[in-house]
């Protein structure tokens, strides 16, 4: 790739950054929408198309599969294809799966759709924020990156109450119906609008490490999200995670050794870099803690239906969308640390908090914990990314952008995991503890169910909040590290700053 300086001078003079940028936001919103809307539709779907819980199941797992082994390759497409052919594939792609899952008679073939929608959002991301990178000047970064935010943030939030009032009140098919004509006018726009922001090569794709990626990556992502249902020791799980381990060991090991790698580890040489990475997976992590627990609360312990826990969350949403830009500004002027340290501060307070409900926790307290909490989040997910990107030289924008989403995505799914085992240890323990009874123990489990549901309830918060503990322990690590946060100055390709520190704003303490 040319350097920044030489590539903006020609994409200010040729190209319209806002179409561009309203397109590929589009797609990236309708795409992480896609993502949250089924988990709440699942049982409607079971009981429609008479399925199991375990075959259902692999509508979200499938997906994220297939996201979790796409997601290494984006480098190399961004390398062989250009941005206009990536994105128009990729949104034609969503589209095609939306309509296939809204028509869906079978589950076969709301699976292929899942599939199919699944290849196209794989690439958004990583693919914006590439684009970002190369079409902003240094002092705009910020701003640009925090609008992704409205995209990444508010529709993942607002997707379980829509999805609770559709589910309620209308045909699962439906959800696919409203998603349908945004990605359609996304395609459209992006026809029209969006152009090449990037130096095209003629990169070899090494089939191995496609290969190995898969397996490695697959067998972790499938090992992690089962492991939260099936737990640890069982036989599919652990054998996942094994496999899994050691394909990514390989694959890792093999990048070392390639001229041109399918992704590029040593963007970890950057300190800066590998310390905002370190961050923003503990944040993520601790993120998804908020998003797993507080529905096991709210509807299986409180009795509050899907649709009232959607909107509990929605305010929380409606603030990290309205902040992600004014951070995004902010970040130009202050740079990351600063930012981070406040927002990382109101998450523990926020998280502490939620480790200490009961059955009479309002409603009200609630909605304004979880919305300080999102405000916290909002100050320092999108700071935190830029802040990492612009630390590595040009040429490894790609790279660098889809490690970040590589390790999102792993994390995301390790963390959850890693929350519903320690809720559910801990929810037997209490059980064990106050009732004397073993949890695999069916007969007496029942027993007790019927017998004092009142002990299994406070169980369940029991674990919950001792799930948030460790919620909250992970947060106070991040904000440990956000402290050796420093300033860091783009790099052209040969890695050469593009600004001098001493005149540059935009990532000054």
């Amino acid at each position: 790739m040319s350097s920044i300086a030489a590539n903006q001078s020609s994409v200010t003079g040729d190209i319209k950054r806002g179409p561009i940028l309203f397109a590929m936001l589009l797609g990236a919103f309708v795409a992480f929408l896609n993502q949250t809307l089924l988990n709440v539709a699942l049982p409607s779907i079971m009981e429609s198309l008479s399925i199991s819980e375990t075959t259902v199941q692999w509508l979200s797992t499938g997906f994220m599969l297939v996201n979790g082994v796409l997601i290494p390759i984006t480098a190399y497409l961004m390398a062989k294809f250009t941005t206009r052919q990536i994105f128009i594939t990729g949104m034609s792609m969503f589209t095609i799966g939306t309509l296939l899952c809204a028509i869906s008679p079978t589950f076969a073939i709301l699976m292929t759709g899942r599939v199919i929608q699944a290849a196209g959002a794989g690439i958004m991301m990583p693919l914006l924020s590439v684009v970002i990178l190369n079409i902003y000047p240094i002092e705009q970064r910020g701003k640009a990156m925090g609008t992704i935010g409205i995209a990444m943030i508010l529709a993942p939030a607002i997707g379980p109450t829509l999805s609770g009032y559709i589910v309620e009140n209308y045909d699962w098919r439906t959800l696919f119906w409203i998603i349908l004509p945004i990605a359609v006018i996304s395609v459209l726009v992006g026809m029209r609008f969006v152009k090449n922001v990037t130096t095209i090569s003629n990169p070899k794709l090494d089939v191995l490490s496609v290969i190995l990626s898969t397996i490695g990556f697959g067998g972790l992502l499938y090992g992690f999200s089962d492991a939260g249902s099936s737990g640890w020791g069982d036989p599919i799980v652990v054998s996942c995670l094994i496999v899994g381990a050691i394909a990514l060991l390989i694959f890792v090991l093999r990048q070392f050794k390639l001229e041109t790698p399918l992704l590029e580890f040593r963007v970890f040489k950057n300190r800066m870099y590998t310390l905002n990475t370190v961050i923003l997976v503990v944040v993520n992590m601790a993120m998804f803690s908020g998003m797993i627990l507080l529905p096991i609360y709210l509807q299986n312990t409180r009795g509050i239906s899907p649709l009232d826990s959607g909107l509990l969350m929605l305010p929380g949403a409606i603030v990290m969308g309205i902040m992600s830009p004014i951070t995004g500004g902010l970040f130009d002027k202050f740079g990351a640390k600063w930012l981070s340290i406040i927002g990382l501060v109101i998450t523990i307070v926020t998280t502490y908090e939620f480790s200490k409900l009961t059955m009479d926790t309002t409603y009200t307290h609630l909605i304004v914990m979880y919305t300080f909490r999102m405000f916290g989040m909002s100050l320092l997910m999108m700071p935190i990314q830029t802040a990492a990107l612009n630390d590595i030289p040009q040429k490894l924008n790609a790279h660098g952008t889809v490690m970040l989403n590589t390790m999102r995505t792993v994390f995301g799914a390790i963390g959850t995991a890693v929350f519903v085992t320690i809720y559910s240890s801990s929810l037997k323990q209490y059980v064990l503890d106050q009732a004397g009874v073993n949890m695999d123990d069916k007969a007496a489990l029942g027993k007790l169910m019927m017998e004092s549901p009142q002990t299994m309830l406070q169980a369940s918060i029991h674990g919950i909040n001792f799930a948030f503990i460790i919620a909250t322990a992970l947060t106070v690590v991040a904000l440990v590290f956000a402290f050796f946060i420093k300033k860091s100055v783009p790099k052209d390709s040969k890695g050469v700053p593009l600004t001098k520190p001493e005149v540059s704003t935009s990532q000054s303490n």
